[in-house]
């Protein structure tokens, strides 16, 4: 059995796509996989598969989503390994002068060209900070997420590709409960 991150993009969101975390864990064990974990309501959940292929999982899970709860989210699964690996990739965690609560990553379903680059250094504001890697942009954005012009849109507009973005405190949460996870 294999340990993944799913990250369900739009969920519990201005009371749209709702869905309880209890009956989302309810699907995922119903679906077959095991150890179900959620965290906080915006979808994110761990769970373990014998299936080794994350986008097999993906398209499982958001057709899952679809017929039990009637409409359908985008969703990003990554194993265990590659979500860790992206976390410590960020290159922002190493500079202290940053307030951690800032960062975000937004993970990238596609990479990403050097044009699409540009686009995003023309919607930065004031003391924000990005930074690419093959499937994750890292965001600093000190005047808040919620103020930033580098949403989660805007990055699906410009990459042409999904994405989801999560704040560091959650991907941390997320790690921590993963080595607490056991099938």
């Amino acid at each position: 059995m294999k340990k993944y991150i799913a990250l369900l993009r739009g969920i519990n969101v201005s009371g749209k796509n709702s869905i309880k975390m209890a009956q989302l864990r309810a699907m995922f064990g119903a679906a077959g996989f095991k150890s179900v974990k959620t965290y906080i309501q915006s979808g994110n959940v761990l769970f373990f598969s014998e299936n080794d292929n994350p986008g097999e999982l993906e398209v499982l899970i958001e057709k899952q989503i679809e017929k039990d709860f009637g409409f359908c989210v985008p969703v990003m699964v990554f194993a265990l390994d590659d979500f860790q690996k992206t976390v410590q990739d960020n290159p922002f965690l190493s500079n202290e002068t940053l307030d951690n609560s800032y960062l975000h990553i937004t993970f990238l379903d596609a990479g990403f060209k050097s044009q699409q680059e540009t686009k995003l250094s023309l919607q930065m504001q004031n003391g924000e900070r990005y930074f690419l890697s093959e499937k994750a942009i890292y965001i600093y954005c000190p005047n808040g997420y919620g103020k930033t012009k580098l949403t989660n849109n805007y990055i699906e507009k410009v990459f042409k590709t999904r994405a989801t973005t999560r704040n560091l405190k959650t991907v941390l949460k997320l790690l921590e409960m993963s080595a607490e996870n056991t099938a």
